[in-house]
């Protein structure tokens, strides 16, 4: 039961980190990333659709984004999602394709963007500490109902909050390598 319950933590926890790391991959760096359109959504045919389904984003050069739409018809809605979006980004566009520069960051920009990611990090760590806080509630319930006995409640308390330990330092990891990331420049 203990065990249960542990990979459950740990199986949400995970999530945790998959979301902060797709949150980290929509901050803008200097340097042109893929996943920066990831949340991106182009109306085709009335629907909402994500970009990476009607279009293929690539990286040309350090600085150039290319998406290359999968039907030419697209171009001025992908531009408009574009312009919609709060990247920051002009599109350039020229026949079917769309290249998208990425600006150099500015001193004051990246400082906006390290508390930006600092607030990601945050609202990851408060996740996982909520995790291991409905973890240990299940255990003391399993006690109240005398399904374990005080001492396995204390073990799987520890359990969890080595594991929380261990996410939290995924956590700062993360962090402190998007931080540099944005402040080299």
């Amino acid at each position: 039961m203990i065990e249960d319950i542990k990979k459950d933590a740990e199986g949400r926890m995970k999530k945790s980190l998959d979301a902060l790391e797709k949150a980290f991959r929509k901050v803008r760096t200097g340097r042109a990333n893929p996943g920066l359109l990831d949340g991106l959504e182009v109306s085709y045919y009335g629907a909402d659709t994500p970009l990476n389904q009607v279009a293929n984003v690539s990286v040309e050069e350090g600085r150039t984004l290319v998406v290359t739409a999968f039907d030419k018809t697209l171009i001025p809605d992908i531009e408009k999602a574009i312009l919609a979006s709060d990247l920051g980004l002009n599109p350039s566009t020229a026949g079917s394709v769309i290249r998208l520069v990425m600006p150099p960051l500015t001193e004051e920009t990246r400082k906006d963007l390290v508390k930006v990611v600092r607030g990601e990090a945050e609202g990851a760590r408060v996740a996982i500490r909520n995790i291991r806080r409905d973890a240990n509630s299940d255990l003391k319930e399993l006690l109240k109902e005398k399904e374990i006995s005080e001492d396995e409640e204390h073990r799987g308390e520890d359990l969890i909050q080595q594991l929380t330990d261990q996410m939290v330092g995924e956590v700062e990891k993360m962090l402190k390598e998007k931080e540099e990331e944005l402040l080299t420049v």
